[in-house]
């Protein structure tokens, strides 16, 4: 899937991260490290299900907390891979 519509993103990345967390409540703007909701391993989980569901890829500059911090973060990350992907 690649969707252009960063609410959908949002939608599809707070339902990955809820599910696989057991959260009920997560804020866009939260941060998922320092709020303890994910570690490094989950990380790795959520770059490969983001690369999966909107056919992207993370590289290796990719790779900085800041890209996966939270979902607007997440959302933002996949925006710009599809804008550049589009180009």
């Amino acid at each position: 899937m690649s969707t252009n519509d960063p609410s959908q993103v949002k939608e599809i990345v707070r339902s990955f991260i809820a599910a696989s967390v057991n959260i009920d409540a997560l804020g866009d703007e939260e941060n998922l490290f320092e709020a303890g909701i994910v570690n490094s391993l989950f990380a790795v989980q959520l770059m490969t299900f983001i690369e999966r569901t909107f056919e992207i890829e993370v590289g290796t500059d990719d790779l900085d907390i800041e890209n996966f911090k939270s979902i607007d973060a997440t959302a933002a990350f996949v925006a710009r891979k599809l804008e550049t992907r589009a180009s």
